[in-house]
């Protein structure tokens, strides 16, 4: 944010673009682009890098923290099928290792 605020304030100054791209090390379609996100929306804040939501993550993030502290030493298998069991959709074991991170849980299992 400081180098687009700081390169559209030089730009507002009235320093020439090819200039501030060259000082900014950023390209002349960059300035342009952010003058026009600006003209826009009002802000020049990133936006949000687009995707589809996710399916199960509310209710997994939500879910998911009574079986870890019933079974922290499960497995991430065991985990995926004690959540398909329990009537959740079937999930993979890279999204549920992902819901853990998310909650904060660490991978160390006892002796």
């Amino acid at each position: 944010m400081d180098l687009r605020e700081a390169g559209l304030a030089a730009v507002d100054r009235g320093v020439p673009r090819a200039t501030v791209a060259t000082d900014f090390a950023i390209s002349p379609a960059t300035i342009k682009r952010w003058l026009r996100q600006r003209r826009q929306t009002g802000t020049v804040r990133p936006r949000p890098i687009p995707g589809r939501p996710a399916r199960l993550g509310h209710a997994l993030d939500a879910g998911l923290t009574p079986p870890l502290q019933a079974t922290p030493d499960a497995t991430i298998a065991e985990h995926c099928a004690a959540w398909t069991t329990a009537g959740g959709a079937r999930v993979s074991p890279t999204t549920l290792r992902r819901a853990i991170a998310r909650l904060g849980w660490t991978r160390k299992k006892r002796a």
